[in-house]
């Protein structure tokens, strides 16, 4: 690992502004930085390292107003254990649960779980061996490559990733809004392709506050991988039921997490084993897999059908 400064901010504007500029890299429970820096993927290593740990009053669940209102710093184990969450919005606590393994999920954060960055194995080569659309390059290597955990649905900006994050469909079932120190987003729209960054924040942008609305939730979530504790999602979907309808949001598939609304459209009178097969057949009815990823057609199917059954 190469030397860099290491600062301790006290406050989020001090964040933002040590940040600004895109030579700084924030770091708070580190179980994805640190990797990164190891293993030198990055095509400019960051000179500074700013720590949020220092900065109070960002590790919280509670109740605010008409919003369950989660800091940004709040454990992912935290998460996945807490009362309120397990028994009302059941779908992150499950989520929060699945990232990873113990020790990770009592390092891990909630925000940095939602902001990391992808895990396309030609992106995180290390010494930055291929030099990928992401980085400045000017091609995909997965679309000629070993591309079996990548994208069923095409590209985004050339692009066939899979989104990583496991909370991220949780978040976007359950109809959460991501708070930055400059704005808000809806979930569904924090997640993009941008440059080496999976979601829409700025250089000098942070996220604070994750919001959920205080309603009577029904919500369930699934994951599969190739091994319990550790892995990443092969594919992962989160169901959320209220008296508005059922969402349903899905990882693993496309660079960004995917709302399933054709799948939606299926289960709006109920959700039954009839409906549940239906909505998990048209939730991949445009899929486009690659000759070596073929298969997580059959599981998308699967478990959009089996995380409606487990919502009821």
């Amino acid at each position: 690992m190469r030397h860099f400064t290491h600062i301790d901010a006290s406050s989020i504007n001090e964040a933002s502004s040590l940040i600004a500029g895109g030579s700084s890299m924030l770091i708070a429970g580190g179980t994805d930085l640190l990797g990164t820096l190891k293993d030198e993927i990055l095509p400019q290593y960051p000179q500074q390292i700013v720590n949020l740990k220092t900065v109070d009053s960002l590790d919280y669940i509670k109740e605010d107003g008409d919003a369950i209102a989660i800091g940004a710093l709040t454990k992912l184990d935290t998460v996945a254990n807490d009362a309120m969450l397990l028994e009302r919005f059941t779908a992150l606590a499950e989520a929060a649960g699945r990232v990873s393994a113990p020790t990770q999920r009592h390092m891990g954060t909630i925000g940095g779980n939602i902001c990391q960055m992808h895990r396309c194995w030609y992106f995180r080569a290390p010494e930055n061996r291929f030099y990928c659309l992401r980085k400045g390059g000017d091609y995909c290597p997965a679309t000629i490559g070993d591309n079996r955990y990548h994208s069923i649905f095409g590209a985004e900006q050339g692009c066939i990733t899979a989104s990583p994050h496991d909370t991220a469909p949780a978040l976007i079932a359950l109809n959460a809004t991501i708070v930055t120190n400059k704005t808000q987003y809806v979930a569904e729209d924090f997640f993009a392709v941008n440059g080496i960054r999976s979601n829409v924040l700025g250089d000098d942008e942070i996220v604070t506050e994750i919001r959920i609305p205080n309603t009577d939730t029904k919500s369930a979530f699934l994951k599969h991988a190739e091994r319990k504790a550790i892995d990443f999602p092969i594919v992962n979907c989160a169901v959320a039921v209220t008296g508005e309808g059922t969402r349903i949001a899905c990882g693993g598939l496309f660079p960004t997490p995917l709302r399933m609304a054709t799948a939606e459209a299926e289960v709006a009178g109920g959700i039954s084993e009839d409906s549940a097969q239906r909505a998990g057949d048209a939730a991949v009815a445009e899929a486009q897999p690659f000759p070596k990823n073929a298969y997580k057609v059959e599981l998308a199917r699967a478990l959009v059908k089996r995380t409606l059954l487990k919502s009821v």
